[in-house]
């Protein structure tokens, strides 16, 4: 999926050639160059980056010297591409969006885990990604230390409030779930409870994986949380209104899990430059 991904962007960016270093960069031009970070942060990326320097040029000397995960402060160099200067240029910006764009959703998650550390609570991604990026970013988020949720519609059931007005009761529901269970055993179920009486019924429903606390205020997540028996192996998810002023008092009411859009929909770009340096 990635190389597939890296195709289009160069083509999208290529297109018929790079007139700029044809015309102004002599051919056999050698050179090195180093891709620094300008920004202190978290690295995620540089795989893909790697890759976008050799679909452009096997033949460029590429070195990692940062692994993706890392934290690095201010002028961190992560990594070194040696060989043609034409190549360097025309794989410049494509590795950089590549590296820019996921480092930012892994410094994003990162300042989130940071905020819920020694609680129980665990920061998820959610889909609101980037089309045709979703695997990417969620790499991004485990390379910050956060935790993916589902991947796609097919794996996970995620029973919202939408579905629950259509769906025709708790009896429905329950056979539905028994249902999914027995033909797709491996996937898993959440359900959206935006109100406590709906929290109590669905802990009472067998089969219940996850239940997701819907924008309810940090009073009723308490209540939520004293609600589940001590040896239940459901999971409790909240949702909505998370930020950094908000993510701590949320994640000190007790649930397992803090889900925040703003990972992947709202990540500033880690600031990333590529600088060539003079070649012996």
């Amino acid at each position: 999926m990635s190389r597939e991904l890296i195709r289009m962007a160069l083509q999208e960016d290529i297109g018929e050639g790079d007139v700029t270093s044809a015309y102004f960069i002599p051919e056999d031009r050698m050179a090195r160059a180093f891709l620094t970070v300008r920004r202190e942060g978290v690295v995620s990326g540089v795989s893909i980056a790697e890759q976008v320097f050799a679909e452009v040029d096997p033949d460029l000397d590429v070195q990692i010297m940062v692994e993706d995960g890392s934290r690095v402060s201010e002028g961190a160099m992560l990594m070194k591409v040696e060989g043609k200067a034409r190549s360097i240029l025309t794989a410049e910006r494509t590795a950089l969006n590549f590296m820019q764009r996921l480092s930012g959703v892994a410094t994003l998650t990162a300042r989130y885990v940071d905020e819920v550390k020694r609680t129980r609570a665990r920061i998820l991604d959610t889909r609101k990604t980037t089309p045709g990026y979703r695997l990417l970013e969620k790499q991004a988020v485990l390379d910050g230390g956060g935790t993916n949720h589902r991947i796609g519609l097919y794996d996970r059931a995620m029973v919202k409030d939408n579905h629950l007005a259509a769906e025709g009761g708790l009896d429905s529901l329950q056979a539905a779930i028994r249902l999914l269970k027995s033909e797709k055993p491996n996937v898993q179920v959440e359900l959206e409870a935006d109100r406590l009486d709906q929290v109590a019924e669905f802990l009472k429903l067998e089969g219940v994986d996850y239940i997701l606390l819907d924008n309810m205020s940090i009073k009723d997540m308490r209540k939520a949380v004293a609600m589940r028996d001590e040896g239940s192996k459901i999971f409790l998810e909240a949702s909505g209104g998370v930020n950094f002023e908000t993510v701590r008092d949320i994640a000190e009411t007790g649930v397992d899990f803090i889900s925040v859009g703003a990972l992947t929909h709202s990540a500033p770009a880690l600031d990333i430059g590529l600088d060539f340096v003079p070649v012996e």
